[in-house]
């Protein structure tokens, strides 16, 4: 049998890869949606990439990330870059491939002091699991309990701010944690997503 081929592609700078701006692989949705399509306006001329693996020409990961001025999340720090999301679908787990995007992705900001991310503790979402994250390199630097004010409002989850220092003088990234109860909206299947039709300025708080 041939070895799979495995591809990397940097979505946000070529041609007949744009849908994958918006299409989040664990529903395939290509739905150029209000608010992804006014981050990524604002937010790829400060440096958004995103890179999506193929294996065998089959989609199966991602990985988005940009410098801490062009976050998703509401995290700071000088030479920062944070990654919004990464993750790879069951059925190609068990190859390291979330270490080999990490891997490229460190590459590619070779002028970064450090990389940032979040990471989710009793969250019923796959994604953004703390274990994943550390499993990757992150530790986590600070955390909060917090709780969906509408849907499962009866169940706390703890939010981690994770940090992956890149040089022995990078100085740690901080979350603006009254701003991560608003939740985010740049990716309509992530696990902190808040929707709109909720008309709520804050869909989260503290337990």
């Amino acid at each position: 049998m041939d070895d799979p081929k495995v591809e990397f592609v940097e979505v946000m700078g070529t041609h007949g890869y744009e849908d994958y701006h918006y299409m989040c692989l664990t529903a395939m949705t290509k739905r150029h949606y209000r608010k992804r399509t006014q981050y990524l306006e604002w937010a790829k001329p400060r440096g958004l990439q995103k890179e999506v693996l193929f294996v065998d020409d089959d989609a199966v990961g991602m990985i988005e990330y940009a410098p801490a001025g062009a976050s998703a999340y509401p995290i700071s720090g000088t030479g920062v870059w944070v990654v919004n999301c990464i993750w790879v679908l069951r059925r190609a787990k068990g190859y390291r491939h979330g270490k080999a995007m990490m891997s490229r992705m460190i590459d590619s900001v070779e002028d970064a002091g450090g990389l940032a991310t979040i990471a989710l503790e009793g969250h019923p979402s796959p994604w953004l699991r703390l274990w994943q994250m550390e499993y990757l390199g992150f530790i986590s630097i600070d955390s909060r309990t917090m709780r969906h004010r509408v849907k499962r409002s009866e169940t706390c989850f703890r939010t981690h701010l994770m940090w992956m220092p890149l040089t022995e003088d990078a100085a740690p990234p901080r979350m603006d944690w009254e701003e991560m109860l608003k939740g985010v909206d740049f990716c309509i299947a992530h696990p902190l997503y808040r929707a709109e039709r909720l008309k709520l300025e804050m869909v989260f708080e503290f337990c």
